[in-house]
């Protein structure tokens, strides 16, 4: 008792070291020994039992991510597609992947696509459940899995807590990260101060969110092919200029993952740990945050959605991240303990295409994070409107935005960061549980999607397409092709 006294009266640095211990310890705990296991043979299992959807349907992702929009509510199949990829698409392609390198080395670039590859098969089991159980809203629809575990499971309880981890992670956790990746670039590449950063990234902000759902997918729609093309160009005009090493580069990230080289004793168990972690972050595969984006678009079966989002997963983690992995490794700077984050990534660059990288990277940093809070945001509006639908709690949650857009524009946020990974990881193993028990209404709806493809038919669904199917509201009045 007099130890806490002691606490309130004048240490708050005991305090903080208290919770960087909790959090530290629960991160070992929960990523050490839980969710890479889990993650791994989860996606192994939908890989099995879906008969490697994400192999045999690849080319119908692409088909069906350019395919219009079934009706005038809701939004596009691409919309849909560049909220999630908005979120997915940040701050864990650039910082992410170099802290993975950095602290696991070349090897677990190799665990990163390991994830994506049987994430894919994960993705594409939520996103079809959040269509498949999506609410109308108006003239759009929400839905994900606080609303799939409410109508499919009844539980409710367990949704409310699912939203309130999303919530707190992705709209304010996640998002204080994103502004303060955005601030550390600007700051040392402009010379701009904090608060003019926080400021400018408060005013677009407000601009987009206040707008809905549908001003949050134009402005994505716009920004995420362009910034992505950018970046993958300026790669590849690396990649070619440094041709002849590249083969000797992907020699070294497999030979690393397994351990092929002589090096210090725990670096594959660090690589495997990293890679997996951070590839998580980055193409959130399992999460349960991207079907809140899969369920706003409106299309003819619930498997199309499904496909569109597997295809992000591979989109953002063996696209994107291995384009800032590939510099990183090649310019072989990874290693010197001098630098990480964003700030290994510049340096990367620099050494191999010269001095204005630096900017290139602040730019790509500030398109890359300023799309991820808005699909970081759009994520805990459908979780705020789960929890109460009154229209206050939506105007708190949005000022509560922008406040941590400030707050990580003005502080370090290491420990932010951490406690990030905790509510990632404790929203996955939630999520993992209710996809886990109703994976046989989505194994259902690939069925009914293949059969209708096999007779040359644009598949179309209706609830009693699979019998027994309850809480499907959505597609209970919809006449069936």
């Amino acid at each position: 008792m007099g130890q806490l006294k002691y606490i309130l009266k004048g240490e708050p640095k005991m305090f903080q070291e208290a919770l960087e211990w909790i959090v530290g310890k629960g991160n070992d705990l929960l990523w050490s020994y839980v969710l890479i296991y889990v993650l791994l043979g989860i996606g192994v299992w939908f890989t099995i039992r879906t008969r490697f959807v994400q192999v045999r349907l690849f080319g119908e992702m692409f088909r069906l991510i350019t395919e219009k929009k079934e009706d005038k509510d809701g939004i596009s199949p691409f919309q849909a597609f560049a909220i999630s990829a908005a979120s997915r698409v940040g701050t864990g392609n650039v910082t992410g992947v170099a802290l993975a390198i950095g602290i696991g080395g070349p090897g677990a670039v190799f665990w990163m696509w390991m994830v994506a590859l049987v994430g894919m098969a994960t993705a594409f089991i939520e996103s079809t459940l959040a269509q498949v159980y999506k609410v109308r809203d108006g003239d759009t629809f929400r839905g994900g899995p606080a609303y799939y575990m409410e109508k499919a499971l009844g539980n409710r309880p367990m949704g409310i807590v699912f939203a309130i981890l999303l919530t707190l992670s992705f709209g304010f956790i996640f998002n204080a990260v994103q502004a303060n990746t955005i601030k550390e670039s600007f700051s040392s590449v402009f010379a701009l101060p904090d608060w003019a950063v926080g400021l400018l990234l408060i005013g677009l902000t407000a601009v987009v969110i206040f707008g809905g759902v549908k001003r949050i997918a134009s402005v994505t729609q716009f920004l995420v092919p362009i910034m992505a093309v950018i970046y993958l160009l300026v790669v590849l005009v690396v990649l070619v200029i440094h041709l002849r090493e590249v083969p000797a580069m992907f020699s070294l990230i497999v030979s690393e993952a397994f351990g092929l080289r002589e090096a210090a004793g725990g670096a594959v168990g660090a690589a495997i740990m990293q890679g997996v972690r951070r590839g998580l972050f980055s193409n959130e595969a399992g999460m349960g945050s991207v079907p809140n984006a899969a369920a706003t678009a409106s299309v003819s079966h619930p498997a199309k959605q499904g496909l569109v989002q597997s295809l992000g997963v591979f989109f953002d983690t063996i696209i994107i991240c291995s384009a800032t992995a590939f510099m990183i490794i090649l310019a072989g700077v990874y290693d010197s303990a001098e630098q990480e984050g964003i700030v290994l990534t510049q340096a990367s660059l620099d050494v191999l295409v010269g001095s204005w990288a630096p900017y290139f990277i602040a730019v790509a940093i500030f398109f890359f994070a300023f799309s991820s809070i808005l699909g970081n945001y759009y994520y805990g509006e459908s979780n705020i409107e789960f929890i109460h639908p009154n229209k206050a709690w939506l105007t708190i949650y949005r000022i509560g935005v922008l406040a941590m857009v400030m707050f990580g524009s003005l502080t370090q946020v290491q420990l932010v960061w951490n406690m990030a990974d905790l509510f990632m990881g404790t929203m996955a193993i939630i999520n993992l549980i209710a996809i886990l028990l109703l994976g046989k209404v989505a194994y259902q709806v690939l069925e009914d999607f293949m059969l209708q493809r096999r007779r040359g038919e644009n598949p179309d669904f209706h609830a009693s397409s699979i019998p027994g199917l309850k809480g499907a509201e959505c597609w209970e009045d919809r006449e069936q092709g």
